[in-house]
């Protein structure tokens, strides 16, 4: 008569429900043995099962294959099961894969080893098919729940990373806003002085931007940053350049890996580049176009550079191209605008 239990969902003997494909590695190398498990196994229901005779041929599959239970033989030709599980372990980086050893013995000691080295159960032989199928259901049950935390985790940390790029991101203009911009700059500076790399960190602000609203509203006004938004994404063309809204009409540029005569030559690219966009500024004293002032600052980041003190020269340069009459970069350290290059 099966056995049955008015308490249990299933009869002990019952296959492994189907939700996915579940495979085992056997590891046993007296054949004998080896085709009773297999046999066991299939009638539980699990179809892909793996075979091995020894420790080297067992790590190939694992490695190659990767089941989702082995069944591990501890005597064994060569190595040992205890040196097989050690492997297999190392080799999964972070991974893991249920290890359930068979042995003739059942001694305290070969089941704390067999803890020690990396496996999860003990089973002694001759196996019984009742014990086997329980094994094979908490096994199963675990690797399910293993799935679904990872799948959970997978899921949180692609909501955390979008999160974080919506909060990081201007919504008028799509560019980077302050939060991002102070970010990024952080961990540029460690790159730049971990590197050895010279960075530009470079402030724009709209001329007379106040004088623009003042003639053409709001609405017009919020139009002309976007417009300037998508230019500063087309002037930014490396991977690692970042246009950024520091805040009202002002912009900020981070560009890694740009040198001082690099930082001046985008400068007069990025002044060209708006004069030929021409966009109306009927109430600007400086013509009928829009245009920027623009303060650069250029380093290769030492022990006493940090965020602050680049916004602070870069804030400076802007203060000196405003000074200047505006329509101009102005870079910290050359001392030198870019009012005649502007010009041409």
């Amino acid at each position: 008569m099966p056995f049955s239990s008015p308490h249990a969902p299933y009869p002990p003997d019952a296959p492994l429900s189907e939700g996915y494909a579940f495979s085992v590695l056997v590891v046993e190398d007296q054949a004998s043995v080896r085709a009773a498990l297999v046999a066991e196994l299939r009638r539980a229901g699990v179809s892909d099962i793996l075979e091995a005779d020894a420790g080297d041929a067992a790590l190939h599959l694992f490695k190659a294959r990767r089941p989702d239970l082995v069944l591990l033989d501890i005597r064994l030709p060569g190595q040992d099961g205890y040196w097989v599980a050690q492997q297999m372990r190392e080799s999964e980086a972070g991974d893991w894969t249920p290890i359930i050893f068979l042995s003739g013995l059942d001694h305290e000691l070969d089941v704390w080893r067999g803890i020690e080295v990396g496996g999860d159960d003990y089973l002694v032989k001759p196996v019984s098919p009742i014990v086997l199928m329980a094994k094979l259901r908490a096994m199963r049950r675990l690797l399910d729940m293993r799935r679904r935390l990872v799948a959970m985790s997978a899921e949180l940390h692609l909501a955390n990373q979008r999160l974080n790029e919506m909060v990081e991101v201007d919504a008028l203009t799509g560019l980077v806003n302050r939060r991002g911009f102070d970010r990024i700059l952080h961990n540029e500076i460690l790159a730049a002085r971990r590197d050895g790399t010279p960075l530009t960190l470079m402030l724009c602000d709209l001329d007379h931007f106040k004088l623009f609203n003042d003639a053409s509203g709001h609405v017009q006004g919020d139009a002309c940053l976007k417009e300037v938004g998508r230019l500063l994404r087309e002037v930014c063309v490396r991977p690692r350049d970042v246009a950024s809204r520091y805040g009202g009409e002002e912009f900020a540029l981070i560009l890694p890996n740009t040198p001082r005569s690099g930082a001046m030559t985008f400068a007069r690219a990025l002044g060209q580049l708006l004069k030929v966009r021409a966009i109306a500024h009927a109430g600007s004293p400086l013509g009928d176009t829009l245009t920027l002032s623009g303060g650069i600052t250029t380093c290769v980041p030492d022990d006493s550079t940090n965020a602050e003190s680049m916004i602070m020269r870069a804030d400076q340069a802007l203060y000196a191209a405003k000074a200047q009459g505006r329509n101009r970069f102005f870079s910290f350290e050359m001392q030198m605008d870019t009012l005649e290059q502007l010009r041409h």
